[in-house]
């Protein structure tokens, strides 16, 4: 044999070997920092449910039926037609399938799941809340959702039997809030002059008895909604077949365009600078560029954000925090400054199924639109776009990520009596004790 021939024998012997290595649809050729990525993202690396401090019954399970009954409850609004499930249906991930939230009228912001939320420190796409319950507040008294207003709230959870009786066991005495001098008809600080002015009228001190109840709804629906969990995933269950160095079965369980469209996320695609952990989120807020809604001016996100949630009352640091030391680093610390104009915060990746059209405007009809934009880097309307350089990936890489994006689709951990109105009616909490 000659020693070209010789030689081009090597060489393809060491291609063969490279390619055994290295190719990038063999489940058995991830390196040590990869699988430590890989291991980051499993939804077995979740940690327990963080305390929340400032809700003394965020682990208390009749709170948590008591949230359940609200949740569900259509006259939790002013036209008795729209409750928390109208825009957070359990049929679509806690979402709705909407560009944008329609309760009594419509919002300006897409629908964001609230599964796994309670593993956040913020809320909503700006983050202007800092707690699941002082979240759950504010739909209530928006005019385009529930559109009620407190006192109203206050009202019917002491004028209701079941609800009065298991938020006296969870809180205390309730007030019956029936003199109508002290506690109008409707009253509150948001909403128009007339329930605007009977709330300013109002003493200081009935004021704050009206926010305690209006408070510990928020509470109650946080303790439910800590409950909605995500579960395990095909990817997740790939991840441990890799892990446990058992390629034949997680070849089987991953294709080859799957196995492809993972190794483009944690690498040349960089999704996992933000999208990162086993929520597949970092829960920060970043401008990336995406379009405004058409016909809207750009959103000004967390610039504005962050003034909302440090002025209002129901934070961590407010008078309705149940944490008597007012520990509230996240809070304290906030983070600030011109780069926030614009930014968002980082929605999960798990659970996508049903749940387009994404974007904080729902602008984004489908997954491989919103792949496009990333692909693409457009320069912001309002700020500056964080990703700066085109990703330049091609379609064929694009699809391949949004094969393996739908991977992340499961069941949830929830009990299924949880997904579903309490069985024997909206104000019969009993039933689920």
């Amino acid at each position: 044999m000659s020693k070209a021939i010789k030689m081009i024998a090597t060489i393809a012997a060491i291609l063969a070997i490279t390619w055994f290595y290295v190719n990038p649809t063999d489940a058995g050729s991830w390196t040590k920092s990869e699988l430590r990525i890989l291991e980051e993202l499993s939804i077995y690396s979740l940690p327990p449910l963080p305390p929340d401090v400032s809700n003394a019954v965020a682990q208390n399970i009749d709170a948590a039926r008591f949230g359940h009954s609200l949740f569900f409850d259509k006259r939790m609004s002013a036209n008795r037609l729209v409750s928390c499930a109208t825009c957070h249906s359990p049929e679509k991930q806690f979402s709705d399938g909407l560009p944008k939230g329609r309760g009594i009228g419509l919002s300006d912001r897409n629908t964001r799941t609230i599964v796994g939320s309670a593993y956040s420190p913020w809320q909503y796409w700006d983050g202007r809340k800092d707690s699941q319950w002082s979240q759950a507040l504010s739909p209530l008294e928006d005019p385009d959702e529930h559109g009620g207003n407190r006192m109203y709230y206050a009202r019917f959870i002491s004028e209701d039997p079941e609800y009065r009786r298991v938020y006296e066991s969870l809180f205390g005495s309730l007030s019956h809030f029936n003199d109508k001098k002290r506690f109008p008809d409707a009253a509150g600080p948001i909403g128009n002059p007339a329930v605007f002015s009977a709330w300013e009228n109002m003493t200081t001190k009935d004021r704050h008895m009206v926010n305690i109840v209006f408070a510990n709804i928020g509470k109650v629906l946080a303790a439910y909604q800590r409950l909605i969990i995500p579960g395990e995933s095909k990817f997740d269950y790939y991840v441990e077949a890799v892990l446990q160095n058992n390629n034949d079965k997680a070849e089987t369980i991953f294709t080859k365009q799957e196995i492809r469209g993972l190794r483009l996320f944690i690498n040349e695609a960089k999704c996992t600078d933000c999208h990162n952990g086993p929520l597949f989120t970092n829960n920060e807020f970043h401008n990336t560029g995406n379009l405004s809604f058409p016909g809207e001016m750009p959103d000004r996100g967390r610039i504005d954000g962050v003034r909302k949630v440090l002025a209002d009352p129901f934070n961590c640091l407010g008078p309705y925090s149940d944490d008597p030391t007012r520990n509230c680093p996240e809070l304290t610390f906030v983070r600030k400054g011109a780069e926030l104009i614009g930014a968002m915060r980082t929605p999960t990746l798990r659970n996508l199924e049903g749940t387009a059209p994404f974007g904080h405007k729902g602008q984004f009809q489908t997954l491989g639109q919103v792949l496009e934009q990333y692909n693409d880097s457009p320069l912001a309307m309002i700020g500056h776009n964080e990703v700066e350089n085109p990703l330049g990936l091609s379609t064929s890489e694009l699809e391949s990520i949004e094969a393996f994006l739908n991977t992340l689709n499961s069941p949830l951990t929830t009990s299924p009596e949880w997904l579903n109105p309490p069985r024997l009616g909206i104000s019969s909490i009993a039933v689920l004790q």
